[in-house]
């Protein structure tokens, strides 16, 4: 029997992507605490920190997509709407 990817055809399993992506970002965390221990600059532990919740962000919108694809417009519409608020609000305080 073959082995199928439930990823879509990309080879990877979103699974595995997501344990990997939970590896890196605590990884980067981990990172982002011992610059702010050590007296780093504070935007830059904010910019790891954002990474970190924008990568576990990927994943969920992965998923979110998944759901609402399948549903009626309004849904779909309504998924671009709440991501780009996120993401919005992952960018904006690194900016200002």
């Amino acid at each position: 029997m073959a082995n199928k990817s439930k990823s879509g055809g990309l080879g990877i399993s979103l699974n595995k992507a997501s344990f990997w992506l939970l590896v890196a970002t605590a990884v980067i965390y981990l990172v982002a605490m011992i610059l702010s221990m050590a007296g780093v600059n504070l935007k830059i532990v904010s910019a790891l920190q954002g990474l970190a919740s924008a990568l576990m962000i990927v994943v969920v919108a992965i998923l979110a997509w998944r759901y609402v694809s399948k549903k009626q417009t309004v849904w779909k519409v309504l998924y671009f709407v709440v991501l780009l608020v996120v993401i919005l609000a992952i960018i904006l305080p690194l900016i200002v």
